[in-house]
């Protein structure tokens, strides 16, 4: 195994893993912004108002695009694993 096939992996990895935290950290971050504004706006400060809509938000993302997610990871392990032959041969 040379170091260009480590370094393809580790690429691959890398952006495997931006493709499937950008959904939930996108939408928690629109509905925080929301909610802060909303706070602002009000002058309401409690903390569980901050808390729950974002939560609740990340949850249905995740029921929303978990398919895809799971989908994703088994797509990228089938072909680490059928690259096996090829990084133990050298070739």
């Amino acid at each position: 195994m040379d170091t260009n096939a480590v370094l393809d992996i580790g690429l691959d990895a890398l952006v495997l893993a931006a493709k499937l935290c950008a959904p939930v950290l996108i939408t928690a971050l629109v509905v925080g912004l929301a909610v802060s504004l909303l706070q602002s706006v009000t002058q309401v400060q409690e903390v569980t108002l901050s808390f729950v809509p974002k939560a609740l938000a990340v949850g249905v993302v995740l029921l929303v695009t978990g398919h895809w997610m799971i989908a994703e990871v088994v797509s990228f392990t089938e072909e680490l694993f059928s690259r096996i032959p090829t990084l133990l041969s050298g070739g």
